[in-house]
């Protein structure tokens, strides 16, 4: 690697803003709030989504309808192919 042309990481602490579930990440990010978090001082980074909330990693994820538009259309109005 080129030495220089590289950002500064840090650990970060990221919290989740819906359920309040904090993890400790490598990041370039900066942020002016800080956080206790296991014995360290670390700066602090909301985020609105993580796996702790995200549908997909929670189960609650709605699955969309396999069947297009025009065959929803043709299923409600009966308007069958021939």
């Amino acid at each position: 690697m080129k030495q220089g042309i590289h950002p500064d990481t840090q650990e970060v602490v990221f919290m989740d803003s819906a359920t309040g579930a904090k993890f400790v990440a490598g990041s370039t990010i900066k942020s002016d709030e800080t956080v206790d978090y296991e014995g360290q001082t670390y700066p602090l980074v909301r985020v609105e989504i993580t796996s702790d909330s995200h549908p997909f990693y929670t189960g609650k994820q709605k699955f969309a309808q396999a069947d297009g538009r025009i065959d929803k259309f043709n299923k409600k109005y009966g308007m069958n192919e021939k």
